[in-house]
């Protein structure tokens, strides 16, 4: 009966810490994994195409802008794809609603829609984002990148980079 009780009390420990981690990290923060090279150097700065790792970067990621779609231009942020809703992206804001937005590959500029955002890898050579897809939507942002909290070595905070390509009237 002593058992019982114990594995009782320890398997309602394990279900109440599983509810407030789950709670936590869907509304507040979580620790997303970087592949590829898309983000070089921000995240993963020794990736090559040529030798594929899969250990990577892990990102903090806060969840608290998602109240009121607070972002600021140079924002790291994680996505779902457009085209996968099961496929996570990161890349950095570079224009918010509104802005305009020229590409180095043509003479026209886009307007950024209300509730859209334009997203650009910080490695454009190895990057598939807003240039290739358009503007994302705001709804499909699930995170803005704050911190790199592994590997140990590069522990730190997430800079924010002045966006190019912004066209200011």
């Amino acid at each position: 009966m002593k058992r019982l009780n114990f594995l009782w009390n320890v398997s309602k420990n394990f279900f109440t810490c599983g509810i407030i981690g789950l709670t936590i990290s869907d509304r507040y923060i979580s620790i997303v994994p970087i592949r590829g090279g898309s983000m070089s150097p921000t995240f993963n700065p020794h990736w090559s195409t040529s030798v594929k790792t899969y250990s990577g970067d892990r990102v903090l990621v806060e969840k608290l802008c998602l109240d009121k779609y607070k972002f600021s231009l140079g924002d790291v942020v994680v996505f779902c794809s457009p085209s996968n809703h099961k496929e996570k992206c990161v890349k950095r804001i570079t224009a918010l609603p509104g802005d305009w937005v020229s590409s180095p590959y043509s003479y026209d500029a886009v307007k950024i829609p209300d509730g859209h955002c334009w997203v650009e890898g910080d490695n454009s050579a190895s990057s598939l984002d807003s240039k290739s897809i358009g503007p994302v939507p705001l709804g499909l942002i699930k995170g803005r990148a704050t911190h790199i909290i592994w590997p140990p070595q590069r522990i730190g905070k997430v800079e924010q980079t002045i966006p190019r390509g912004r066209i200011d009237f």
